[in-house]
Formats: C-alpha cells, structure tokens, sequence
C-alpha cells in the first residue's frame, strides 16, 4: 500500500523542494522603503537642478508633499518672472494677466504628461509599477529641470533690451539667435529626458514631446505680451493731467462735436478721410508730428472737416479727444458711418513708441490707458466695412503691423520692419524720422503715398547714418495691395489737377 505524501519529503513525493536563493526569487519583493516616503526640500531642489545636466532623477520614486509641490513649482516660477523684469530698464509694472495668459499650456503638458504615463500607472503601495512618484514627482522635476538654461535666457534677452547694440550688425546678430536657439534646445532637451523617465515608453515620450512643444509653441505665438510692462510717469517740469468729472464731462461732449461737425461724402468724387492717433502724452515729438499729418490731410488731400484726431497730451485735453483703444474704435466706426465705404479713402496715421511685441505704446498719466495692436485696428475697419485704407504706422519693430493689416484694398506702410527701431522720437526730436521724411516733406510734392515712400527710404537712411544709429537700419516697409493702387493713382491725378486749377486761379 502507497503511503501518503508528505510536503517537504523528497524521498516520498519525488519532488525537491526550492532552495533558498530559489525560494527568494520567486517570492514577491516589497519596494524599499526608501522609495515611497517623502524627501526633504533639498532633495528635490538637488535632483531637479541635475536634471538641467540630463542627470537622472535619484528620488523620483518618492512623492512630493502638496506643499513641495506648491512651493517647487512657484519658486522656479518666481526665478523666471524675477529675471524677465530685466527686460524693462526703469520704472515696470507686473501684468498678471499676461503671465496667467502664458500659464495655460501647463494645464495642457499635465493632461498629456498623465494620458503618456497611463501604462506605468498600476499601484503599488503609492508607487507605480515603473518604479515612478507618478505625475507629482514628475511635474516637480519638470518644472526644474530647464530652470537652468531658461534663466540664460532671459539674462541674454535683457542685455538686447538693455544694451540694443550689443547684439546688432552681422555676426553678433547671428550669434545672439544661435545663443538663444541652443538655450531653447537645452531646456526642450533637459525636458524630454526628464519626461522619458517616468513615461518608460520610447514611442508615447515622443508623442508627449511633440505635443509639448507645439503647446508652448501655440501659446508663445498667441500671447506674446510680456508679463512686465515699462510704467511710464510724467517727467516733474511737465505738465500734468488732473482727472476730474467735469473733464470727462467734457470729453464726452467734445466727441459728440467732432463726429456730428464730420462732413459726408460727395457723389461725384472720392473723398479722403483721415483718423490720426498719437497716444503718448510724455512727449511733445508725437504731438507735434499727429498736428503735422492732420494739417496735411486736410490742405494737401482736400480732407477739412474729415480728420479726427486723437490725442493723448496734458495740454490739449479741452481741445482733442483722447487717444484710447476704445475712441480709436469709435472713430473707425463714426467715420465708416459718415463716409461713403465702398469709394471713399480712409487715410490712418498712428505714431508712438513701439514694442517688439509689436504694440503701440499708449501713456496718458495718471489716466492709464493700455496698448493698441493690429489685430485691433484690422478689425475695427472690417467691423466699420470700409474698403480702401492707407495706414502708416510710426513707431520702432512696426513692420509686425504689415501682415495682420495688408489686403488687397490696403496700402500700409511702417517707420521700421518688425525687428529694428526707428528713429526720431526722443523728447528732443521736432517730428519722427519717418513722419518728416514721407509725410512733412515727399507729400507736399506729390500726392501719391507709394512714391513719397519710395523718395524717402534714402533720405531715412542717410540721416540715420548722419545720427550714429548703432542698432541697424530702421528699414521701413509697405505693401501696396492689387485694388487699392489705381484707386490712389485715380485720387492723385484729381487732386494734381485740381492743385493746377487752383494754382492758375489765385
């Protein structure tokens, strides 16, 4: 008779029981201790400074307390935000909007980052199976690990803003853009490497790196506002704006005025009307020049009675309307009222400081007015449907106004392409480089806008050279669109004519 089976009797079962390497290998083996507690401060600081050098992390592993987390992310935040404010020699203001607006990507990379890690996501005692803290430790690191070469950048940004010169002319152009381009490179390096850490898979941190840089891509490309602001304040011996509700008052009364006082057009012509927009009251150079342009449309364009005229300056509050994004506005709007939209020729000169965000600076202290960009203007003349425009914009990087507002109807015409300044607005210029070159001295001889600009390029140039300009060329720039251009040379030839009538019959 067989006898019964005893467990661990080998002479019996026939079966050897596991040796004890055997026995530990097959058993489960619980994750160190060292991998799910929480790390200090430091730690996470050091792993994700290393990271910048595409260490990989020693503590991923571990979680992030919520308040690592907050304090981590807001502090390589606060680095960033602290060193762009050197991009504004002088007084600055922090735009909170402007720096929420670049934050929205964040909430995106996080939902692309948890969709990658998926697979690694199975628990084990708060760690997942790739040995990761999970999306925590991730965002931590993430947030550190291009800490290093993004302050770079922001240092090399400053010195261009600060010190224009340094960089301009040929070679230090192109090692200015090769330096910031190999920074950009570092920092989207350092990230991936960081990111492929805690994804595992080869082929989910490429669509997660993909989708992260056309992200940052979209928002830098979107929101290009800086989130610092130069703050502009009245110099002590110039006069000063007082705010009261009687000027307002009278503000509002002195609109009502001047677009009721707008003539209408007439049936057997086309008429020129003109919108001219200075709002920089801290210097007398864009008063001047906006008084310069006006009196101009007016004489030699035939467009008394149809120029409204937007000033921002202490002086002229009871006499001009103020220079605002909203009056500009309503001025394209009452103007495409009056005159006649589809014949008709609305001439717009803007002139301001300009920013290389491409826009125009606006200051009318203590009266705080914000700036005016294309995209603005461009739609309030097709919300006003008027067809044929002619805009000069005078102002520094003001070539970033040639495309949002070229069109086939359009002539648009700037001081500077969009990565030069211009010349000419300093508190002791009399008119801008631009305005008297094309407007002050080429349009009393002709009457039309692309040749003045064409006679005027050379003289741009030579006085720019005459002045010592160190940062490059201004090189202004136009687009004269395929329907606008014999509407102007129809309206040229007319005003000639009648220039020649007017001249033989005194």
């Amino acid at each position: 008779m067989q006898e019964p089976n005893v467990p661990g009797d080998r002479y019996r079962t026939g079966i050897s029981p596991p040796a004890p390497a055997e026995a530990l290998a097959q058993a489960p083996q619980p994750v160190p201790a060292v991998a799910h507690g929480a790390r200090p401060l430091s730690c996470w600081l050091v792993d994700g400074l290393r990271a910048n050098g595409f260490a990989l992390p020693r503590h991923g592993a571990a979680t992030p307390t919520p308040w690592q987390l907050i304090v981590l992310v807001g502090l390589a935040e606060a680095v960033v935000l602290g060193l762009a404010r050197l991009q504004v020699s002088g007084p600055a203001e922090f735009s909170l909007r402007s720096a929420l607006a670049q934050q929205w990507p964040a909430a995106l990379v996080l939902w692309f980052a948890w969709w990658a890690m998926a697979p690694a996501r199975q628990r084990q005692g708060g760690v997942d199976a790739a040995g990761n803290g999970g999306l925590a430790a991730w965002f931590v690191l993430f947030s550190w690990a291009a800490l290093v070469p993004l302050m770079l950048a922001e240092l090399l940004l400053a010195s261009d803003a600060r010190w224009p010169a340094l960089w301009q002319g040929g070679v230090r152009d192109l090692a200015f853009g090769g330096a910031l381009a190999a920074l950009l490179a570092w920092a989207l390096a350092a990230l991936v490497v960081v990111s492929r850490r805690f994804i595992g898979s080869a082929w989910r941190t490429g669509v997660f790196s993909t989708a992260m840089v056309a992200t940052m891509g979209f928002a830098s490309w979107q929101f290009p506002e800086p989130p610092w602001m130069p703050v502009e304040q009245a110099p002590a011996d110039s006069p000063q704006l007082v705010l009261s509700q009687s000027l307002f008052e009278a503000q509002q009364a002195l609109w009502q005025r001047q677009v009721q006082a707008l003539a209408g057009p007439r049936s057997d012509r086309v008429e020129v009307y003109g919108l001219v927009f200075a709002p920089y009251a801290s210097e007398n150079v864009f008063r001047r020049e906006s008084t310069m342009v006006r009196e101009l449309l007016e004489q030699r364009f035939d467009a008394r009675g149809r120029v409204v005229h937007l000033l921002n300056h202490a002086e002229t509050a009871a006499t001009h309307v103020w220079a605002t994004p909203q009056n500009l506005q309503r001025a394209v709007a009452a103007l495409g009222a009056r005159m006649d939209r589809e014949r008709d020729v609305l001439v717009v000169y803007m002139t301001s400081h300009g920013g290389q965000n491409h826009q125009l600076a606006a200051s009318h202290w203590p009266l705080d007015v914000p700036p005016v960009g294309p995209e603005m203007l461009r739609q309030a003349l097709d919300e006003a449907g008027i067809r044929n425009r002619v805009i000069a914009v005078s102002a520094c990087y003001s070539g970033g106004w040639v495309e949002p507002l070229a069109g086939d109807d359009t002539l648009v015409m700037t001081a500077a392409d969009a990565t030069h300044t211009s010349y000419g607005c300093g508190s002791r210029s009399e008119l801008t480089f631009f305005g008297r070159a094309v407007f002050d001295e080429q349009l009393r001889t002709t009457w039309s806008f692309a040749d003045a600009f064409a006679r005027a390029v050379p003289v741009i140039a030579e006085r720019e050279v005459a002045a010592g300009k160190e940062d490059g060329f201004s090189n202004p720039q136009i687009r004269v669109g395929s329907r606008i251009a014999p509407v102007l040379e129809a309206l040229a030839l007319r005003l000639s004519r009648q220039d020649a009538v007017a001249s033989a019959n005194p």
